[in-house]
């Protein structure tokens, strides 16, 4: 097995001991050495349970073809197999125009409605160094922040991502090596999708230009996330500076936070909405509605959210939920 993989969760502290884990299995090559190393993990008494999970996309018609294979290579790994189609999952899913973001989104219930079911610790994601790349271009393209462009996490909430920093030439150089089968999707060839574009004709060209891309991104992409957290651990500290805890909420220091630099002022009033445990729409238009209100000399109140609003008084400003009459 590839060793890195292993110092990469104790660097990262992904797995706990006697912790029961959920993979998301689609049956590709990288989700089947996921829980080929995680079935050998358990085994080794790394960990205590292990169990896979598939959904059932529907998106072609020979899909039960994908839940059959997952339900083998899960037997062959001694680990159950929870499986279920989109279309019976219990709830609905709004779509946007991007399939693929209505199958993260299908996904992600779907997951987490098996980690409650199970009592589990995690969800383990397949996510590799190539997947990481292809994140940072589509948010690139988008027009991300600095948080957005430190892309994915090795840890977040409840998911886990082990394979994080092993390139996908490994993943299927071991496979191959072992004899150890795996699905095709052919949908990660077609164009259709943005990150397949980026896949099949940003990244060989970049490699093109330097063979060393893999490995000076990987340090670029580091150096990116440590900028990340020193503003955010700064933001932290402001937020505990400016505010005061009154009836367990916190009341921001208004002169004080206008005087902060624009790029710690938004990741402050992010913290500030996140610990009041309010709904809001992440988007640099919904923040800069706040700092204009906060920036007018007179008090008074602006309803940010059907259910909250944000109130000044007395150079203050706090957050007061709104009980809705249903």
């Amino acid at each position: 097995m590839i060793p890195n993989i292993r110092k990469f969760i104790d660097t990262h502290q992904l797995i706990k001991r006697n912790s029961t884990i959920v993979i998301g299995l689609s049956g590709g090559p990288d989700s089947v050495f996921l829980l080929h190393f995680l079935a050998q993990l358990r085994n080794e008494g790394f960990f205590k349970t292990l169990i896979a999970a598939h959904l059932d996309h529907e998106w072609r018609n020979d899909s039960a073809v994908d839940v059959d294979f997952c339900r083998v290579t899960a037997q062959e790994h001694d680990t159950p197999l929870v499986a279920a189609k989109i279309s019976n999952l219990a709830t609905s899913f709004k779509f946007n125009g991007s399939k693929e973001e209505l199958g993260r989104n299908a996904r992600r219930f779907f997951f987490n409605t098996v980690l409650k079911k199970y009592n589990a610790d995690s969800i383990a994601l397949a996510h590799h160094a190539q997947d990481q790349q292809e994140t940072f271009f589509i948010r690139l393209l988008r027009g991300a922040t600095i948080s957005g462009l430190a892309a994915i996490k090795p840890k977040q909430n409840n998911y886990i991502r082990p394979l994080l920093e092993t390139n996908k030439t490994e993943i299927i150089k071991y496979l191959t090596a072992n004899n150890i089968a795996y699905l095709t999707d052919p949908s990660n060839e077609s164009d259709e999708f943005l990150r397949n574009r980026i896949r099949n004709t940003v990244i060989p060209a970049l490699k093109k230009c330097d063979s060393r891309f893999d490995r000076k991104f990987t340090h670029a992409l580091k150096n990116i996330q440590e900028t990340n957290q020193f503003l955010q651990d700064e933001a932290q500290k402001h937020l505990i500076a400016l505010s005061t805890n009154i009836d367990e909420h916190f009341a921001l220091d208004i002169k004080h936070f206008l005087e902060l630099p624009p790029i710690i002022r938004e990741r402050v009033l992010l913290l500030w909405l996140c610990k009041e445990g309010v709904k809001f729409p992440v988007s640099k238009g919904f923040f800069s509605e706040i700092i204009r209100f906060l920036q007018q000399h007179s008090g008074g109140s602006h309803n940010m959210h059907k259910e909250w609003k944000i109130i000044k008084s007395k150079g203050k400003a706090s957050i007061l939920k709104l009980f809705l009459i249903m």
